[in-house]
């Protein structure tokens, strides 16, 4: 199946899980993850109106955009940010979903061009206490985001959450409940947080039933991920 159909087949996945869980039509943004994907793949998908795209490799990810070079195409950063990298991620991305430390949003705010909108970012929270996964806690999130507030260069969206994996749907909806919940109680001091970026391939149904706002799907479009030879 070629990407233009994998698309269609995705975009209707979400028109239907939007209205069973009775969501706005169109309330959930489809982020392409193009990470190790070729920039011909790339833009088979632009071709089909796609455009948002998430990259996990710096390095990568920059060679890309500045090979495709189109204005209106929405590059988020959704992999973990070594210090080395904030300088390419803040001049290059539009959005950032894995920020869970103050001293990186200081530098992104610091580096982020001043011709440039200030950056999005989502806050990425480790909501399975998994040791091996970046994020701070759910009961650390709201002080987190008070201390953001100084960088005028970021704009602080929502949060995000790549939970331990299961294909059970009711636990699905249990992990993307509790971030779901917190960002309605986060909304009572900080209205301007609209954004949860939880879901993939494997759990993008129950992420959209507790009000995903961004879905992260990569296999689904792409197929199985290409290996990659480098590291950056």
């Amino acid at each position: 199946m070629k990407i233009i159909d994998k698309l269609a087949q995705i975009r209707n996945e979400i028109s239907i899980a939007e209205t069973q869980f009775h969501r706005d039509q169109g309330s959930v943004c489809l982020l392409a993850v193009s990470k190790t994907r070729t920039v011909d793949e790339i833009i088979a998908a632009i071709s089909s109106g796609q455009r948002h795209f998430g990259e996990n490799y710096c390095q990568e990810a920059i060679e890309k955009i500045e090979s495709i070079n189109q204005a209106d195409v929405i590059w988020h950063f959704i992999g973990p940010i070594q210090s080395n990298k904030t300088k390419q991620i803040a001049t290059y991305f539009d959005w950032v979903h894995t920020v869970d430390r103050i001293k990186i949003a200081r530098r992104l705010n610091e580096i982020r061009p001043e011709e440039k909108k200030p950056l999005n970012i989502c806050v990425q929270i480790n909501i399975s206490g998994e040791e091996s996964k970046s994020g701070i806690s759910l009961d650390d999130a709201g002080q987190f985001i008070y201390e953001l507030e100084q960088f005028k260069r970021l704009k602080v969206r929502g949060l995000m959450a790549l939970p331990a994996p299961t294909d059970n749907f009711e636990e699905q909806r249990a992990a993307f409940s509790k971030l779901n919940q917190k960002l309605h109680d986060l909304n009572i001091k900080t209205p301007e947080l609209d954004t949860l970026s939880i879901g993939t391939t494997q759990d993008m149904h129950a992420a959209i039933a507790e009000g995903a706002t961004i879905v992260r799907i990569g296999t689904a479009i792409f197929g199985p991920r290409n290996a990659r030879n480098d590291a950056n």
